[in-house]
């Protein structure tokens, strides 16, 4: 099969296996590590979460995304991106394990998400850098076929990762503590995956960025406004409209994920620890249809054009997502979950290959930056909208509907760039 054969000769690529072993570590000890949170915030049993707590806690952790991800595209075009990965990880290593020691304190909650924000924060740098790694190992005749094996790989194991999260909770009698300390493993793991790269080896090119950090920082402003100008040039205005109907994609996705959790919390489960296992069961359900969507996505977009792939995956979405979740039974939901894992990983493939494909070396950090960023505020805010329009058990038609809507907005505004 055509598929296996690219995978072969992609893995042939000495220093994309070792880009994709800290990748995987990385995200591997992400998945642990977000499921001790949220096993901490939303199903402890002595706290009652409501939609507005969720959205508050997404919106501590996320929206300072906003402040640092400019910051991490002007370093990432400056500094040796596998000393990012190497420090970035280490320090993450540290931080962790002062989240598990604040989970067994008597603290305040403040002081929980101040920690959990230094960990998430340099996660931007991390993953910006991976993406932005990429084509600096595979060759470009192998980018789309990189783009679905690296970050989906990287997504399952942050699935499997939430796994691992779950059986540590079995083995230590609930503790969340202990994840997080699991989680601060595999990111000293993947600190120590970095050192088989070489230091010069991903970038960025010497000769296309100034080497003085301080006029760097101040000129941030400047250079993202290069940065976007670049993304936004006719030449690549494909990838600029991905990018944009990627962000309205991940806007769905967190509506419907604060939705999930409400869900799995009061509504299909009588107490805490039944709640806890369909969450798991539906993660393990989505990072299923993330791992057909890396099968998928290369013969679908090299047969339709990655634009047109993005258009399929929102229509898909669009008529499936309300069939499937308007029931609001526990079938139905789990299906639900598949589609949204096929596509929303469909379209954020094409996506990144877009975006790789378009944007010169000297830029890359800068543009998956302010990916980033928009990512990130999207989610927030759909946990904002989903807070408004849920009700305590998670069952909202509305949303349900608001959601499927979107979806098919985006597919036929991508649709009808294509025809042009």
């Amino acid at each position: 099969m055509a598929v296996v054969r690219d995978l072969r000769v992609l893995l042939r690529f000495r220093n994309f296996r070792r880009l994709l072993a800290v990748r995987l570590l990385s995200q591997g000890a992400d998945g642990v590590y977000q499921v001790g949170l949220a096993t901490y915030v939303v199903f402890s049993p002595e706290r009652q979460t409501s939609p507005v707590e969720i959205a508050s806690a997404m919106a501590v952790l996320l929206l300072p995304y906003s402040l640092v991800g400019p910051f991490a595209g002007v370093l990432l075009d400056r500094w040796r991106r596998r000393q990012v990965f190497l420090y970035g990880n280490l320090l993450r290593a540290l931080l962790a394990s002062a989240t598990a020691l604040l989970m067994i304190s008597q603290v305040p909650d403040w002081l929980f998400y101040v920690s959990a924000l230094c960990v998430t924060a340099v996660n931007r740098f991390v993953l910006a850098g991976l993406s932005a790694a990429l084509p600096r190992v595979v060759d470009e005749d192998r980018l789309v076929m990189a783009n679905s094996l690296s970050p989906t790989a990287g997504t399952l194991a942050a699935t499997a990762g939430g796994g691992l999260a779950f059986l540590v909770r079995l083995v230590f009698a609930d503790s969340d503590a202990a994840v997080v300390l699991v989680g601060a493993a595999l990111y000293l793991c993947s600190a120590l995956a970095s050192l088989r790269i070489g230091r010069e080896l991903l970038g960025p090119d010497r000769t296309l960025v100034p080497r003085r950090l301080g006029p760097a920082l101040t000129g941030t402003a400047r250079d993202l406004v290069a940065g976007l100008r670049h993304l936004t040039a006719p030449a690549r205005r494909e990838a600029a409209w991905a990018l944009a109907s990627m962000t309205l994609m991940r806007f769905c996705y967190g509506a419907l994920t604060v939705m999930l959790l409400m869900l799995c919390r009061y509504a299909f489960s009588a107490n805490t620890d039944d709640g806890l296992a369909l969450l798991g069961l539906v993660v393990g359900v989505s990072g299923a249809g993330f791992f057909v969507a890396a099968v998928l996505t290369p013969w679908a977009a090299g047969r339709f054009g990655p634009g047109r792939w993005i258009v399929l995956c929102a229509a898909f979405a669009a008529v499936l997502e309300p069939a499937l979740g308007l029931p609001f039974a526990i079938g139905p939901t789990l299906v639900a979950a598949f589609v949204l894992g096929l596509t929303t990983q469909g379209a954020k493939i094409s996506t990144d290959t877009l975006v790789q494909s378009a944007v010169d070396d000297g830029f890359r950090g800068r543009v998956f930056s302010l990916y980033d960023v928009l990512f990130n505020v999207a989610f927030v805010a759909a946990a904002g909208v989903a807070a408004l329009m849920l009700p305590p058990d998670g069952r909202s038609v509305p949303l349900v509907l608001t959601v499927a809507v979107i979806y098919g907005l985006v597919a036929a505004t991508m649709a009808r760039f294509a025809r042009q």
